[in-house]
């Protein structure tokens, strides 16, 4: 039986403004085609009726073609929630290692994203050093930026 990763899913209410984040920040890379999806087929897979979507996949930095994908879609009809804390029950955050943790932490913040945390470093016995913070994108979204050493 294979399993295998295939990609993440964040829903916005504009696509291409969040997909430009995640290329320019994030070096992802569009994987075509874009998507414009809606149906019988979609309403039963996804339990949403009337549901039709508008997208692109973007291929995660490190992975090469085959590997997993950010799925970035915007519904015709999208409902609203509070903003993402790192507590709540449910999907928390995506995570990207770096090099240069505060150097990225500053970029998210310049492509319009913003600071949830603080960067830290922190000695994880048997790990390594870490060294890490929490930012947001322009929805809210949390990222991790880590680095290990």
């Amino acid at each position: 039986m294979l399993i295998q990763f295939g990609h993440t899913n964040i829903v916005t209410q504009d696509w291409r403004r969040l997909a430009k984040f995640y290329v320019e920040v994030f070096g992802c890379a569009p994987v075509p085609p874009e998507r414009d999806l809606h149906g019988d087929w979609l309403e039963k897979g996804t339990g949403v009726r009337n549901t039709h979507l508008k997208g692109v996949h973007l291929q995660l930095p490190g992975y090469g073609q085959d590997g997993p994908t950010l799925e970035i879609f915007e519904y015709v009809s999208v409902m609203e929630t509070e903003r993402s804390i790192a507590n709540r029950k449910g999907f928390g955050h995506i995570a990207f290692r770096v090099d240069d943790v505060g150097g990225m932490a500053a970029k998210v913040v310049r492509h319009g994203g913003s600071m949830v945390g603080e960067l830290v470093d922190h000695q994880i016995e048997g790990v390594g050093l870490l060294t890490f913070v929490y930012v947001a994108d322009p929805d809210g979204n949390i990222i991790e930026l880590q680095k290990w050493t």
